[in-house]
């Protein structure tokens, strides 16, 4: 494939695909790619401008020789870096903010007045509505100064102020909900499953095979010390299964034939054979999404205040209001406080700010499941640590084999390697790694 050096410094390089243009799934493979070259620090593809941001730490000449030998076809990528990417979810969110904003100055520069302010008045009737709800039940909150600030616009025929109130109100619900959606979609692919290879059983045999080929109704052996990699069934065996990483109980619980197990639990103890029922996003990535999700009911006491707060100064707002237009007897300056408010923004903000901590804990591999909890580590004055692999390394190395029988050095690692290979234990590794 062809790619042109459109600028580059050191260790980074913006490169073009020569190429009409490219697809989601093209830039999802290509980003991937560069992703899992050993030399590349971090990349960035935009798909609209088929362009790429390599930072790179390995040589120049590298580089360009990996890119040259570069096609969508030769890569082998899994089925969840594209359905998960995100990338789709993106361009849908651009174009609907591009198309508000194109229609709404559209509608107010051809749009005669009459017409313009029919549409601005069947518009506002829901943000109305909205307000005149939430007094009904004896709540003064922020729908209330959206449906004040709208209908006093309307009353007294400034249309072009309510339209224009009502568009930041839409523009401004629409990136909520965009920003929402990318921060918990980071978030669940963060935390999902990347399993390349799994034992499956064929015919009395295991055969170690890529996981991206696993369907329904396969068996595969699952041993000590492995993640389970799909929602399946018990088959065959008995085990003990850590399921903390879905439930948050870190008692290990008992799995025996006909029992379910899921996807992103362990088996501590024991080997199990289990018929696969859920391949693919419908298992691991729809849990971890949908235990985001609950997580946010899950909240921390900032977070509850700031509601609390920003719902508190709906009040003072409409005092404030009317105390402005008691003093100017001016509708405009007085309608300006409305618009100044900033109780939307308390409620936007913190739980925004709260799933981007969660997901930059998961960038360095700390699973959180809710905001009270990053406030309550914050109050921790005592933090107990699990062993290997948490405060050490757990990389070790064999230095060197001693016989005890008439074998050679080399003959025993063998064997040694043969009977480690199905656990995944740092022991375990380093004879694999030796032999």
């Amino acid at each position: 494939m062809k790619f042109c050096i459109k600028s580059e410094s050191g260790g980074r390089m913006r490169i073009h695909a020569v190429q009409k243009r490219m697809t989601y799934e093209q830039a999802d493979i290509l980003e991937y790619t560069l992703q899992k070259f050993g030399g590349v620090a971090s990349v960035k593809v935009y798909d609209r401008t088929c362009d790429a941001v390599i930072y790179y730490t390995c040589s120049r000449n590298r580089m360009i020789e990996f890119l040259r030998g570069f096609s969508y076809a030769g890569v082998d990528v899994p089925d969840t870096v594209v359905a998960n990417s995100g990338r789709a979810m993106n361009a849908e969110y651009q174009e609907q903010l591009v198309g508000k904003i194109m229609y709404h100055y559209a509608r107010k520069w051809l749009l005669p007045a009459p017409l313009r302010a029919c549409y601005t008045i069947a518009s506002s009737l829901k943000f109305i509505a909205e307000g005149i709800k939430c007094l009904w039940n004896r709540k003064i909150e922020v729908s209330v100064l959206d449906a004040t600030a709208i209908g006093v616009s309307i009353v007294r025929g400034d249309f072009d102020t309510a339209g224009s109130v009502m568009f930041l109100l839409g523009i401004g619900e629409l990136l909520e909900e965009w920003t929402h959606k990318k921060s918990v979609g980071n978030l669940a692919r963060s935390m999902s499953l990347n399993i390349g290879k799994v034992w499956l059983a064929n015919s009395g045999t295991e055969v170690l095979a890529d996981a991206d080929t696993i369907q329904q109704g396969d068996r595969i052996v699952i041993h000590m010390g492995n993640v389970i990699p799909f929602d399946s069934v018990v088959v065959s065996g008995d085990g003990m299964v850590n399921q903390a990483s879905l439930t948050g109980e870190a008692v290990p619980v008992h799995r025996k034939e006909g029992d379910s197990v899921y996807a992103g639990t362990v088996l501590e103890e024991g080997e199990l054979t289990v018929r696969v029922t859920t391949v693919g996003r419908g298992s691991r990535y729809e849990k971890v999404v949908a235990m985001i999700e609950e997580s946010e009911k899950l909240k921390s006491g900032l977070e509850g205040k700031a509601e609390h707060l920003a719902d508190r100064l709906v009040p003072w707002t409409l005092g404030g209001t009317a105390l402005t237009w008691l003093l100017t007897r001016n509708v405009t300056k007085a309608l300006s406080v409305l618009m100044v408010d900033f109780s939307c923004a308390l409620k936007m903000a913190m739980p925004i700010s709260v799933l981007y901590a969660i997901h930059e804990a998961g960038t360095h591999d700390l699973t959180v499941k809710g905001g009270k909890y990053l406030e309550a580590v914050a109050d921790a004055d005592t933090i107990v640590f699990d062993k290997t692999g948490t405060l050490t390394k757990a990389k070790p190395t064999v230095v060197d084999v001693v016989p005890f029988i008439d074998e050679t050095p080399d003959n025993l690692l063998r064997l040694a390697a043969c009977l480690e290979e199905h656990f995944p234990h740092s022991m375990a590794k380093a004879v694999i790694n030796a032999a």
